[in-house]
């Protein structure tokens, strides 16, 4: 088990839901918006995001290194009366570009190191068939000092320039940064400073 794996499974080993279990919010709004398709949520954890969109008749796969998290998530998924995929691999050697194109992909304070975060970033945007969506929320660098989650390394957090570099050839729909209040179980509670991203496979 690499250390990022034994940290995740660590952080999911209480009965309780780390990050709650309702759907973050802006993953919320822009799928209301969208035909049900085949969606992949990469750094899924413990399945409130695969389970909601599970519930609105999309074809689900979720992904993560935890398989604490991959448990917790398919219980989720039962007791909701949903069924989601729910792979364990490092987004690094998942199949992306032979698993079939994607109607949508989420990425949820998915943090990835820059050694590999513009890669990955390229090869989810690849992905993605003509006319899908990329749905995006994560921790900008004023988070930093918030008692409210995320990385406590600058190179950790994102701005919206360098997700856009990261995107580039997506169609931005919408692109913002924005100070939240966060409700997201015991992990993600109190003010935080985000971006959010709503792009298009032109």
């Amino acid at each position: 088990m690499n250390p990022t794996q034994q940290f995740w499974n660590e952080r999911y080993a209480a009965a309780e839901y780390l990050y709650g279990t309702e759907p973050n919010e802006w993953f919320r709004l822009q799928l209301a918006r969208l035909a049900p398709g085949r969606i992949l949520l990469p750094a899924e954890g413990e399945g409130r995001n695969a389970v909601h969109a599970a519930g609105r008749g999309w074809e689900v796969t979720a992904l993560d290194l935890s398989d604490q998290g991959r448990d917790k998530a398919l219980q989720l998924a039962a007791q909701e009366g949903t069924s989601i995929r729910y792979d364990i691999a490092d987004i690094r050697a998942y199949p992306l570009e032979t698993a079939g194109s994607w109607d949508a992909i989420g990425l949820f304070y998915a943090h990835f190191p820059p050694d590999f975060r513009a890669e990955t970033h390229r090869r989810l945007a690849q992905a993605l068939r003509t006319g899908a969506h990329l749905i995006l929320e994560a921790f900008h660098p004023e988070q930093l000092g918030r008692s409210s989650g995320g990385p406590r390394s600058p190179d950790m957090l994102y701005t919206l320039e360098l997700l856009l570099d990261d995107f580039a050839g997506l169609t931005v729909l919408e692109a913002e940064k924005a100070s939240i209040i966060l409700n997201e179980g015991p992990g993600h509670t109190g003010p935080a400073e985000v971006v959010r991203l709503l792009l298009q496979k032109p």
